[in-house]
């Protein structure tokens, strides 16, 4: 079934091209909306794999906004997303 989540720290389009092409092998096709705040991932999942998804996420840097992260959890989601974004933009 086709979702949308919403998630912290997607900035630009290497966010975004980070996003599609880590989530594809295990989720499939990914489209993200930058033209929203927050900015939002639409995706085909099962209700087995939201787990794997919002744990794959947060190790991208990305978590979802429902996800309750400790103030560590967060700068360290938030560095990990500037990673994250550099390598998409240089893979794009």
């Amino acid at each position: 079934m086709k979702e949308t989540f919403e998630v912290h720290n997607v900035k630009c389009g290497g966010c975004a091209n980070t996003l599609i092409t880590s989530l594809k092998k295990d989720f499939g096709d990914v489209s993200v909306d930058l033209d929203v705040t927050p900015r939002q991932i639409t995706l085909d999942i099962k209700e087995n794999k939201k787990e794997d998804l919002k744990l794959k996420l947060r190790s991208l840097g990305y978590p979802l906004v429902s996800d309750e992260l400790s103030g560590f959890q967060k700068a360290t989601t938030t560095a990990k997303s500037f990673v994250s974004c550099a390598i998409g933009k240089i893979n794009s």
